[in-house]
């Protein structure tokens, strides 16, 4: 007989810890979002497939196509999706229902579903928070994106981060300058991925100076005299010189916010996640993670299935998976109170309450059982007043 209190693989319950920990990281990242001018949305959980599945997400076998569930709706029988990301949504809402004509800044928060995990240690049910901007094509964008997301590490409690930096105009550049076909451009983008050159050097349908570029593009990572090596040895053209600039712009404003050029890195052929980014991408680590944090980059396209093709720039992180490889949370300091049938002591855990404070009643007969709450105070009755004396102060007069 199975089990009913089994869940799914990599589907899990957030228990009272982790649950607290999550929702506290959830509002901490939404105010930070707002103090930045964030306006939050709240798209569904479900909607109609060929909505959720945009510019290169919408090819069959793609990566976010391979990774959104998919249902028939019994009312219409259109085909359904349950998000695997929230992005496609937000950009529905700028083009569709918004409509503005400036600059645009959403925010969101809310889960997504996944068919396979990211990692073998990943959720199949990421809490995904984001952050996009809308309308503006000059890098004060991407910059101001990449600002929020370390700032929305901290928040979170990860402050050691590194950050990888790339940008697929590079590789597109090449492409398009060879007029490269949908199947090879596959083969190329499986066989960077995997960094394969040797797949890349023995294929005879990639003319011989592509795949030269390509595995000089393949060996291009490390430190930021990376951008250096490439303006080297890639081909001189306008569209490659315009992309490590883009790069060169942000590391130098990185910088000038204290961000330490030892803490960035460069793989110029990254061309992993989903495959709607147009511009510059980045990831960020933690050393206590194996999994990049947070990932984000410009993706102009991402509106043009809505009819509003406009500028967009954006990143996201998994709530979850941030809270894990934060610091340790302390419990959370609060006031033990007695239960009775008392007026003054019901005003009293009232008016504590709503000044902010934990206050736990402790209910008759459960007087030596703990919780995660970590009750450093008590409410006492001193001259028939109820105050609010330390534990260590009680424990002194015993």
């Amino acid at each position: 007989m199975t089990n009913r209190w089994l869940l799914p693989d990599h589907i899990a319950d957030s228990l009272p810890t982790q649950a607290r920990q999550i929702e506290e990281v959830r509002r901490a990242l939404l105010d930070t979002a707002n103090s930045y001018g964030f306006e939050l949305v709240m798209p569904p959980l479900v909607e109609h497939l060929d909505s959720l599945l945009i510019g290169a997400g919408a090819q069959s076998g793609s990566a976010l196509d391979l990774q959104t569930f998919k249902l028939v709706d019994q009312q219409s029988g259109r085909s359904l999706g349950v998000r695997a990301d929230i992005t496609p949504q937000v950009a529905r809402i700028d083009a569709h229902l918004l409509n503005r004509q400036g600059l645009t800044r959403l925010c969101y928060c809310g889960s997504v579903l996944h068919t396979r995990p990211a990692s073998p240690h990943a959720s199949r049910e990421p809490l995904q928070f984001g952050a996009e901007i809308y309308g503006h094509a000059g890098l004060e964008a991407d910059l101001e994106i990449m600002q929020l997301a370390l700032a929305s590490l901290g928040v979170g409690g990860v402050t050691d981060c590194v950050i990888d930096l790339s940008s697929v105009g590079i590789v597109q550049a090449l492409l398009k300058e060879h007029q490269v076909d949908a199947a090879a451009q596959a083969f190329i983008y499986e066989a960077l991925a995997t960094k394969d050159a040797s797949a890349l050097l023995a294929n005879p349908s990639i003319a011989s100076d592509l795949r030269t570029a390509l595995v000089c593009v393949q060996s291009l990572y490390g430190g930021v005299d990376v951008l250096d090596k490439a303006r080297a040895t890639l081909p001189q053209t306008n569209a490659i010189h315009a992309a490590l600039n883009d790069l060169s712009w942000l590391v130098k404003h990185l910088i000038a916010d204290g961000v330490l050029a030892e803490s960035m890195r460069f793989d110029l052929s990254d061309l992993g996640g989903y495959g709607y980014y147009t511009g510059v991408r980045f990831a960020v680590y933690s050393p206590s993670s194996q999994d990049a944090l947070a990932r984000g980059g410009r993706y102009d396209e991402v509106g043009s299935v809505f009819g509003r093709k406009r500028p967009a720039v954006g990143f996201s992180l998994d709530i979850k998976s941030l809270v894990e490889s934060a610091k340790p949370h302390t419990r959370k300091a609060s006031i033990r109170a007695p239960w009775r049938s008392d007026a003054s002591l019901r005003l009293a855990v009232s008016s504590l309450r709503a000044s902010g404070e934990t206050v736990i009643c402790v209910l008759p007969g459960h007087e030596s059982e703990a919780d995660e709450f970590a009750c450093d105070r008590e409410l006492v009755q001193v001259g028939g007043q109820w105050v609010v004396k330390s534990l260590s102060f009680l424990e002194g007069l015993t």
